[in-house]
């Protein structure tokens, strides 16, 4: 199985970027979605997941601007963001979870400027 993500690059203060995260070389749809991030030195975070029951969480510092989806017929995972901030600058990870096995994607950056 591997994932590709895309979508991350440079935005400004208040715009707007959607990761994609799409998993290939596997029949098995994704069960469970988690988007991490982690910033130059600071430790890797989650800041939205998805349940297998499609139940939802995220980081406070991101409710309410960013969202988590997925689309079953392509197999790939999505994390909209919205009103983005400079603390927002990351790279962005997603995981999920194929056939009871987790999977990292190999993070695409976002930079945002003030």
């Amino acid at each position: 199985v591997q994932l590709q993500a895309s979508g991350g690059g440079l935005v400004q203060t208040g715009g707007s970027l959607r990761l994609s995260c799409a998993a290939s070389g596997t029949t098995f749809s994704i069960n469970i979605i988690g988007w991490y991030r982690q910033a130059p030195g600071k430790q890797r975070e989650l800041v939205a997941g998805v349940g297998s029951g499609g139940r939802t969480n995220y980081a406070d510092s991101v409710k309410g601007r960013f969202t988590a989806s997925s689309d079953n017929a392509k197999n790939t995972v999505y994390l909209q963001m919205n009103s983005l901030k400079p603390e927002d600058t990351a790279k962005y990870y997603c995981n999920v979870m194929i056939n009871s096995r987790y999977y990292w994607g190999q993070g695409t950056l976002v930079t945002v400027s003030s």
